[in-house]
């Protein structure tokens, strides 16, 4: 797969994990141009079997992504333009992060307001640095709303109360008082996230590819809750029946698992055994 040619993004592989780290001007904002090149990218890591995780984050110390760039706001049509896709071209990118069979992990240790929050927003996982990183929806106070799923997505993650006070109050929220709200996953001191994450990525990394797609599918899957059940089951016996956990159920039986001692072990022991499998 071709990862070089982006001016916005840089992205490096290693064992199943790309780490995309954005380097677009002084403050990383969302231009046309980044949005073009994560749409690029998104497609591509799409479609790359090699490819479990991905990782965003950035290479200024300050700014994730600071926001949206207001010039490209003002060149935007007042009424979506006449498509055939579902969603328009941002929402679209954005969302890829969503719906890819890839977990996607935002990896936050600068301001991340306005679309810089949209796009952590629509990552499975988020973690920001204490001290460091600073999350807001800031559009009401220039006089716009979110327009990259702030207003949806931030609700269903802390709730309605809570998402109108940041999307209405339109002030900073720290990393710890995000955790407490559900706005990310943990707040990590700043000399402690990068190892964390990176620990993190490479240990999904190391399980089948099917079956993290089939869990992240059944986690977001929307509807009722017989509909989830039923989607859960179907994920479930397909996955019993994959040749990746055909082999690892094997290979746990093999090293003592469902015995007294086996099951006494740290998981971190297992999943080290059964690295090669």
């Amino acid at each position: 797969m071709d990862y070089d040619n982006f001016k916005t993004l840089s992205v490096t592989c290693d064992k199943g994990v790309a780490f995309v780290t954005f380097n677009h001007g002084e403050l990383n904002l969302i231009d046309f141009e980044m949005v073009g090149e994560l749409d690029r990218l998104g497609q591509i890591l799409e479609q790359d079997g090699a490819i479990k995780v991905v990782v965003l984050q950035s290479a200024n110390p300050d700014f994730f992504i600071a926001h949206a760039d207001l010039n490209s706001i003002s060149a935007l049509p007042a009424e979506p333009p006449p498509r055939q896709e579902t969603l328009g071209w941002i929402n679209q990118t954005f969302d890829r992060l969503r719906t890819m069979p890839k977990v996607t992990i935002a990896k936050i240790e600068g301001r991340a307001r306005g679309g810089g929050s949209e796009l952590a927003l629509a990552c499975d996982m988020r973690f920001g640095a204490l001290g460091k990183a600073v999350f807001a929806q800031p559009e009401v106070g220039i006089g716009i709303i979110p327009g990259a799923g702030g207003t949806v997505r931030l609700p269903r993650l802390i709730g309605q109360a809570r998402a109108l006070e940041i999307i209405l109050g339109c002030g900073d929220i720290s990393a710890e008082e995000a955790e407490r709200y559900g706005y990310i996953n943990r707040a990590l001191p700043a000399d402690e996230i990068g190892a964390f994450v990176d620990e993190l990525a490479y240990r999904i990394a190391s399980y089948p590819a099917d079956a993290l797609a089939r869990a992240k599918s059944s986690v977001s899957f929307e509807g009722s809750v017989e509909d989830a059940l039923n989607q859960e089951e179907v994920h479930f016996l397909k996955a019993a029946h994959s040749p990746a956990a055909t082999q690892r159920m094997a290979a746990a039986l093999a090293i003592g698992l469902q015995t007294p001692a086996g099951e006494k072990g740290a998981l971190a022991g297992l999943w080290a055994a059964l690295a090669h499998v």
